[in-house]
């Protein structure tokens, strides 16, 4: 017999913070217009494009990264 979760605990894998971020205007209405072409919420196409911009923004040097600012 599996033990009951407690009122208060969060699913498994569903870790949702609050959080506030700011868009210039322009980006923020194409946000706004491509959620309403998918029908999906500004926080799932903002996690997406997250998703598939990372892989591209780790290639990118850390301000702290001297050493490759200079190789290139």
């Amino acid at each position: 017999m599996s033990p009951t979760p407690k009122p208060d605990a969060k699913p498994q894998g569903s870790d949702k913070r609050k959080q506030s971020l700011y868009f210039p205007e322009k980006m923020l209405q194409e946000i706004q217009r491509e959620a309403l072409r998918q029908d999906r919420s500004l926080s799932w196409i903002i996690q997406k494009a997250w998703k598939i911009a990372y892989p591209e923004l780790k290639r990118y040097p850390s301000i702290n990264d001297e050493d490759e600012i200079e190789s290139e």
